[in-house]
This record gives structure tokens, C-alpha cells and sequence, in this order.
């Protein structure tokens, strides 16, 4: 075999591979899930997703700094709130959960700090927003889109007024970042920047997540306002319409089963793109690790690779301490 002039081979040696790697992962690139609890005093273990836990109030900032001593520099935050009610009205109350915990994280911490703009873990229904009269007992029936932005926007602006450094809408309503981006001027804020959830998918990776966030839907599901997994071109149109009213961070959920959607996202658009390694993503890779079937820190940091190497500049995902630690 002497006339082999091309061995990849070469490049594969110690010393000369990483130096030729083509993505690496850091710290910075990583975004951790912070579950705040209103109805609880203690930490509460999350049992689906291993080593994470629901905190109260008054120990988001100690979470947060354990966060920021991996090195990881931004958190996102989730709130359970003391109370839930069909329009879901502690979403965007000056007191509410998220609202007084990101007051405390911003005055005692230097995390970035991104804010989850939904409704499903405020009302007692478990919909990204305000339903349609007898939804419960018609599975036609679904959220009312244009009621819904209104509630979002003053949700995001209650955030920034806490002061978050990012808001995150994930309801996948139509109109969601235009609505959020004039309520967010209008307050004053025009700095404040909008990660959207741009192609959020109807997936059953979230389970875990609805646990931990208590976030389940009580009746239904949310096939007609999250996408088809089937489908990749309509991502691009939604993505499109984001940009159009003002996105800054374009968001793929989940990341992994959607590998394809990020790349094309990164090809045809020039804004930084988000991906959501999911719950159920990290949850399998905990369960087949128990079974002592894969090495969980290397099969961890190769699925985050895999996310980076597909064009996501940023990944929000549950691995991101551990992950941190091992860089």
C-alpha cells in the first residue's frame, strides 16, 4: 500500500490531534437551569433528573454562586409559584417567584441571568397561556394566541424590572418576540435581549422538565402551539418570522433528536443559535449510566460536542456543572 497518499491517519497522533480538532466546549458556552420553589424551605431533590434539585427563594443565590464556581457564567431561571390560577397571574407579579429571586441573584452574584418567559408553570391548567372557553373538555380547542402575548409581555418586562440580563420566551406563540421586544422598549428597556425559543418542538424528551417545573399539562396536550417533530422546513419559517420581529439569540428545542434543525439554523441565519439539551436527554443518559451501560462523563461531554459542532454557539443543558468541572 505505498501509493497511499492521503492517510488521515496522520493527523490522529498524540500531540498533532488536538491541535487539529475542529470544536472544542468551555464553560462559557454553557447555560444552567436553576428551579426555584415559592411553595417549599428546603432543597427538594428532582428524582428524574438526578443531582438537581428544586431550591427556595432564599437559596437561589447560594445555587447560583455554586453554579458560577464551575465556571459556568449564566444561569437560566425557572419559578414554581406559591399559587397557580387559569390566567396565571404570578408570572408577572413584582413579587412572584422568579421576580424576587432575581432580584437576589443580580444584587449578590455577577451570574448572567436569563429569565424563562412562559405561563405554564402559573396556571392550574399547565398551558403556555390563556385557554380557549371549555378547552378542558374539547381537545379542538387550544391557547388563545393574541390574549396570551399581551400576558408574556408584561411577564418579561416584570423580569427586566427585577433585572434580568436576558428574557426567554418559550410559549411558541405567534407573535411572541415582536410582542415581547415592544413591551420591553416601551418599559425602558431596549437593551434587555430576547433568546427565543424559535423552533421548540412537541417532544416527549421534556417529561423530567415537567416534573421538576410542575409544569404538566392537566388536560390535552400542546401539539397546536408546538411544532411537528416531523418537521425541519416549517422550523426555518418560524425561526425567519423571530428574526423578523427582533430575536437576538435563536433557540432549538431539544438538541439532540434535532441535530439537523440546529445546523440549518446556523447556515442560514448570522445570530448566535441556542440549543436545549432537554431533561429527557440528560435523564437517559443518567438511567443507562446506572445500568453501568456508559461512561456518564464521556458520553456527557461527547452529546454537548456534538451540539457545539452542529452550530450552537450556546447550550442550555442540566450537564452543565458537571461538564464545567471536567474542562
Amino acid at each position: 500500500m505505498d501509493h497511499l497518499t492521503h492517510r488521515p491517519r496522520r493527523l490522529r497522533r498524540d500531540g498533532v490531534r488536538s491541535l487539529v480538532s475542529e470544536v472544542d466546549l468551555s464553560a462559557s458556552d454553557l447555560i444552567a437551569p436553576v428551579f426555584v420553589d415559592a411553595t417549599t424551605d428546603d432543597r427538594q431533590p428532582i428524582p428524574s433528573m438526578p443531582g438537581h434539585e428544586r431550591v427556595p427563594v432564599d437559596e437561589a443565590v447560594a445555587r447560583v454562586e455554586e453554579v458560577r464556581e464551575t465556571g459556568v457564567e449564566a444561569v437560566i431561571v425557572f419559578g414554581i409559584p406559591q399559587e397557580k390560577d387559569p390566567r396565571g397571574t404570578r408570572a408577572w407579579a413584582a413579587d412572584g417567584v422568579v421576580q424576587r429571586a432575581v432580584r437576589a441573584i443580580t444584587d449578590e452574584t455577577d451570574a448572567y441571568v436569563i429569565t424563562d418567559v412562559c405561563m405554564c408553570e402559573y396556571t392550574d391548567h399547565g398551558h403556555c397561556g390563556v385557554v380557549e372557553e371549555n378547552a378542558a373538555d374539547d381537545p379542538t380547542l387550544t391557547v388563545k394566541n393574541d390574549e396570551t402575548l399581551d400576558r408574556l409581555s408584561e411577564t418579561a418586562v416584570s423580569h427586566a424590572e427585577a433585572g434580568a440580563d436576558m428574557v426567554a420566551p418559550s410559549s411558541m406563540t405567534d407573535g411572541m418576540v415582536g410582542a415581547i421586544r415592544e413591551g420591553l422598549d416601551g418599559a425602558g428597556y431596549p437593551d434587555v435581549p430576547i433568546m427565543s425559543y424559535a423552533a421548540k418542538y412537541e417532544s416527549a424528551f421534556y417529561g423530567p422538565f415537567r416534573d421538576a417545573a410542575d409544569g404538566a399539562p392537566a388536560f390535552g396536550d400542546r401539539r397546536h402551539y408546538q411544532m411537528d417533530p416531523a418537521n425541519a422546513r416549517e422550523a426555518m419559517r418560524e425561526v425567519e418570522l423571530d428574526v423578523e420581529q427582533g430575536a437576538d439569540v435563536l433557540m432549538v428545542k431539544p438538541a439532540l433528536p434535532y441535530l439537523d434543525v440546529v445546523s440549518a439554523v446556523r447556515r442560514e441565519f448570522d445570530h448566535p443559535v441556542a440549543a436545549y439539551n432537554v431533561s429527557g436527554e440528560y435523564a437517559m443518559l443518567h438511567a443507562a449510566a446506572e445500568k453501568g451501560w456508559l461512561d456518564l462523563e464521556a458520553v456527557a461531554h461527547e452529546s454537548l460536542l456534538s451540539i457545539k459542532r452542529a452550530g450552537a454557539d450556546l447550550i442550555l443543558t442540566y450537564f452543565a456543572e458537571d461538564v464545567a468541572e471536567q474542562l
